[in-house]
């Protein structure tokens, strides 16, 4: 969604889907591009969403409130059992687990561990006890909060870089992350934002931009698809919104959304979110 230039005036323009039928939407920006085109950009984008797109995506969440409403607390109990093997067996496959599906419910629900690695082992049994923590979480999402889930996750199995952020610079394929020098003062600026739009934009945008975000910041030595994934599951839940499985077998698309725009990451988002099976 980049600005289009018609003569001496340039536009935003936006092509989006309503039932069977692609809409377009445009922006008139002046007759240069603003200063704060990112947050105009996001703007525009949030106005063509709220036409229908956000409407369904508060119909999954009544749905799938009033269902669970029904439920007895013994079904809701291995209901959520189930939502947690689910996402750390794919979490963690995406960071190159070897522990089955079958095996992470082993772990998680019967405390059955395969012959696999041991490190990989206890991060899933780490991850899923994080992942309970996060449903019945109190805490305001901190920076404090954020380096208690990694150093839980991994004080077991890297304690040399457990709970701290990096001290030294990475790249992730073509990407080079910001210099860690840094790191705590785009996290605090990253927090700052998060607190700016919570409540005040819709939750599963608020999710997707929060991901993309810390994505880019990159701001653990190892760990950081991990702990971003649990941000998305962290907001989804104070929402009372359904979770998302970011699927192993799917990685390959969420790998390039995440090497897109922001506004891109979060159209792919959202068509992930519409089409998980609540």
């Amino acid at each position: 969604m980049d600005p289009i230039k018609r003569g001496r005036y340039y536009y935003l323009g936006n092509s989006f889907r309503i039932k069977n039928k692609v809409v377009y939407r445009e922006k008139y920006l002046g007759k240069s591009i603003p200063v704060n085109i990112k947050a105009v950009r996001e703007e525009f984008l949030r106005e063509c969403l709220s036409i229908e797109v956000f409407k369904k995506l508060d119909a999954i969440k009544d749905s799938y409130n009033k269902e669970w409403d029904r439920l007895p607390e013994s079904v809701k109990k291995e209901r959520l059992i189930d939502i947690s093997v689910n996402l750390t067996y794919n979490t963690n496959a995406i960071e190159g687990s070897k522990i089955t599906l079958e095996e992470t419910e082993g772990i998680i629900r019967r405390k059955m561990s395969p012959n696999k690695s041991l490190d990989d082992v206890r991060e899933s049994v780490a991850h899923s006890k994080i992942f309970f923590s996060i449903i019945n979480e109190k805490e305001k999402l901190s920076i404090g909060l954020l380096l208690k889930w990694h150093n839980e996750l991994f004080f077991e199995t890297k304690p040399d870089i457990a709970g701290m952020f990096r001290e030294y610079s990475v790249k992730v394929g073509d990407y080079r992350a910001p210099d860690w020098q840094d790191i705590k003062k785009l996290m605090n600026e990253f927090l700052l934002w998060y607190h700016s739009k919570n409540g005040k934009i819709h939750p599963v945008e608020l999710a997707a931009r929060m991901h993309y975000r810390f994505e880019k910041l990159h701001p653990f030595g190892d760990g950081n698809g991990r702990i971003g994934r649990l941000i998305i599951a962290y907001i989804l839940s104070r929402a009372n919104y359904p979770q998302l499985v970011i699927e192993y077998k799917r990685r390959k698309s969420y790998y390039h959304a995440l090497e897109q725009s922001e506004d891109k990451f979060l159209q792919y988002f959202i068509r992930r979110y519409m089409r998980m099976d609540y």
